[in-house]
């Protein structure tokens, strides 16, 4: 068993240092230009994707908000239950992500993607639509890629197709974009 851990732990490690920081950056001038324009932020994924998503909208809307002195309306699709219970039942699971996009989404906000194939059909519409309607996109994958990295402008690798290793390399990447606000505030005072 302690081999077995220890070559885990190698692989997250190698995991983590495939995460691409320059696009991790592009990524957080996108979140800069977000704040600075008022745009709307909408992340989701399903099963850990779906927690890191939740998680990553409470610590940009909550933390990095509360540093930078401006609000970013970010809003994680997973989290209402009722409402996506809805679009599951009269009309199919690929829905319950792009049905709440139709009613919220604007040319110019922002819809983030995340999934370990990078073929979620529900990522896939929501993505599909959002980039059809004016919307950036990014999806954060998994070494597949998918067809999320086919629709996504802005695509962040993770080389790797182990389910634990690659959501724990993107909530590393999540971590990174909160904390580039958190951490450097004033950056971005001049955004608002």
């Amino acid at each position: 068993m302690q081999q077995w851990l220890t070559d885990y732990v190698n692989q997250q490690k190698a995991a983590q240092a495939s995460i691409p920081v320059a696009s991790v950056a592009r990524l957080v001038v996108m979140l800069r230009q977000a704040l600075a324009e008022d745009r709307q932020i909408f992340v989701f994924g399903n099963g850990g994707s779906a927690a890191n998503a939740s998680h990553f909208a409470t610590d940009l809307g909550k933390g990095a908000s509360d540093k930078v002195g401006k609000r970013f309306r970010i809003l994680s699709l997973n989290d209402n239950v009722s409402w996506m219970m809805a679009l599951a039942n009269d009309y199919s699971y690929e829905e319950v992500f792009v049905g709440q996009l139709q009613n919220y989404g604007r040319p110019g906000d922002l819809a983030i993607g995340l999934s370990v194939s990078g073929n979620s059909p529900n990522c896939v519409k929501a993505l599909a639509w959002a980039q059809a309607h004016g919307l950036q996109t990014v999806a954060l994958v998994g070494a597949k890629r998918g067809k999320m990295a086919e629709i996504a402008t802005e695509v962040i690798t993770i080389n790797d197709t182990h389910y634990g290793r690659v959501e724990d390399a993107q909530m590393a990447i999540c971590h990174m974009l909160c904390y580039a606000f958190m951490e450097n505030p004033d950056s971005v005072r001049s955004a608002g």
